[in-house]
């Protein structure tokens, strides 16, 4: 919660996960956070980096944290934090997914741009990767789970940025069908991929003539609904997903991304979980 005043420079106890540090001068770190209330919010942690400092301990990424600052401009001082618990962190290749969800908020959420809607998707992208997890460690498959989970959060990040096309209807103001294929493009939306094709005709785009870059409408609608309920489905969301991330990255890579074809390179066994 942030004192009364019009310039908020003393925010108290405020919900917050770490994104990301770097070094700032000898002793200290830059603290970039998600605050719920706040956005995203880089912070000064004086003297983090000393063996002795009580933030060096609380300062865990994938935790959720009640945070204080004071200032303003672009980097404010942390003046206190505090490790809430409760909260299973992801392992494994859901520590790959949770750096992902990182990065994309890192490259793509401005600062003090607050989305408390994006916060609790987050959050609750965590907490579902980190059971998913134990879920792998008892030999169940998860990665259907894991890939839903990714496109969902993917998706409000979008929506909630204001980059995310309408799901509901094509370029033309008609209502998207369920039957129909579309193509996507930055300037003009969804289009009719071919006429008269329909998923029966085509099951999924990298079996018919309509190409990679074609989704169906029932896609869409799964998209809209947070519920990929086949495996044609989520290759199609993912594809959609990455074409619309990277015109938005304007082609920059991801490192997460590139992280994770150097790992596969070595086991090519591993799942391709956190590309999105």
């Amino acid at each position: 919660m942030a004192e009364s005043g019009a310039l908020r420079q003393r925010i108290h106890d405020e919900p917050g996960f770490l994104l990301h540090t770097v070094p700032w001068r000898e002793t200290s770190l830059i603290a970039e956070v998600l605050s719920r209330h706040h956005g995203r919010v880089a912070l000064v942690a004086k003297g983090a980096r000393r063996a002795r400092s009580g933030l060096r301990a609380v300062l865990l990424g994938f935790q959720p944290l009640r945070l204080a600052w004071s200032g303003r401009g672009e980097l404010r001082n942390l003046t206190a934090a505090e490790w809430v618990g409760g909260f299973g962190a992801p392992q494994a290749e859901g520590l790959m997914c949770a750096f992902y969800l990182n990065e994309l908020l890192m490259r793509l959420l401005p600062r003090d741009d607050p989305h408390p809607q994006l916060y609790d998707a987050y959050q609750q992208a965590l907490l579902e990767l980190g059971e998913l997890d134990t879920v792998a460690a008892q030999a169940r498959p998860v990665r259907a789970e894991r890939e839903e989970c990714l496109r969902r959060f993917e998706w409000i990040l979008l929506r909630e940025s204001g980059y995310a096309p309408d799901l509901q209807h094509d370029a033309e103001g008609e209502p998207t069908r369920g039957e129909a294929w579309y193509r996507w493009s930055p300037e003009g939306g969804f289009r009719i991929a071919e006429p008269g094709a329909t998923a029966t005709s085509h099951p999924d785009s990298h079996a018919g003539a309509l190409g990679p870059e074609a989704v169906s409408g029932a896609a869409l609608r799964g998209l809209a609904n947070g519920v990929l309920d086949s495996d044609g489905v989520r290759r199609q969301a993912k594809r959609l997903t990455r074409s619309i991330l990277g015109y938005y990255l304007e082609g920059k890579a991801l490192k997460t991304r590139q992280l994770l074809r150097e790992l596969q390179a070595h086991d090519p066994g591993r799942s391709e979980d956190a590309e999105s």
